[in-house]
């Protein structure tokens, strides 16, 4: 499906009725990356699923868009067109940093807010990268020029693992636009705000994660006082996929807080 937002073109798909839930996937991927992890841990009944391609990723456009600010003014404007109203908003690392953005800039569309392994306009104390599993087959069904991407995005490297990237991961990079990110992420920092943002919240980062860490997470806290907190250990960037158990029960417990009333 397809929303013409101003000059932009956004893609989308969904899933399900009920309570709308837009999901924002990371930088250099397609909404197929955050899709499938969440499909894979949000019920199904009772939530209606959205996931847009981020502008000049996927099949989104990105005309008329020069700064983050912009791509957060449009995801604003999306929520209200498609959800119809005020919606929960998850994000995963770039997805996130934009939601805190739609969050500060239009607090009328946003119901709830979940912050994954979240970016910030600039990671303060992020660890050395580690390996926390290396399995002696964890390439075995991983095509030899994928496994750099998959080194550098996952800590827990097991057969299972690179099955998720190869599935869940590789597709989403082949249809990014080359041009559009660097001139969006020119115009770099978003307007997050200073008042604190009331409705219930979740902030979850991964202790082993070497692209943004997870000290910063952590002092979001004040930000959001409704926000549950949950720094997991074993997990890096690519937490959705490492600890898919865990990630379930904090957006299960994130949803039943949020959701109108606490389904």
């Amino acid at each position: 499906m397809e929303c013409l937002i101003k000059q932009a073109t956004v893609h989308y798909v969904e899933h399900g009725a009920g309570v709308p839930l837009v999901a924002l996937h990371g930088a250099g991927v397609d909404h197929r990356e955050i899709e499938a992890a969440m499909e894979a841990i949000v019920p199904r009944d009772g939530y209606r699923r959205i996931y847009p391609d981020l502008p000049g990723m996927g099949h989104s456009t990105s005309d008329g868009l020069t700064s983050n600010n912009d791509v957060v003014d449009l995801l604003g404007d999306f929520i209200e067109r498609v959800a119809g109203g005020p919606a929960l908003v998850l994000g995963h690392s770039y997805g996130a940093y934009l939601a805190r953005g739609v969050a500060a800039r239009r607090p009328d569309v946003v119901l709830g807010l979940a912050l994954i392994c979240p970016l910030a306009e600039q990671s303060t104390d992020v660890p050395a990268p580690t390996v926390v599993r290396q399995d002696h087959n964890a390439y075995d069904d991983l095509a030899p020029e994928d496994r750099p991407g998959f080194e550098e995005y996952f800590v827990v490297r097991t057969r299972a693992t690179a099955r998720r990237y190869r599935d869940r991961v590789v597709p989403c990079t082949a249809l990014a636009d080359e041009l559009a990110p660097g001139r969006i992420f020119a115009g770099w920092a978003i307007d997050v705000g200073q008042d604190p943002f009331s409705p219930a919240s979740l902030i979850v980062a991964g202790r082993q994660d070497s692209t943004v860490g997870y000290t910063d997470a952590v002092q979001l806290l004040d930000r959001y006082p409704q926000a549950g907190l949950a720094v997991i250990e074993g997990a890096g960037h690519a937490l959705l996929h490492e600890q898919p158990d865990l990630v379930a029960v904090l957006v299960a417990d994130w949803l039943d807080r949020a959701s109108p009333s606490g389904r």
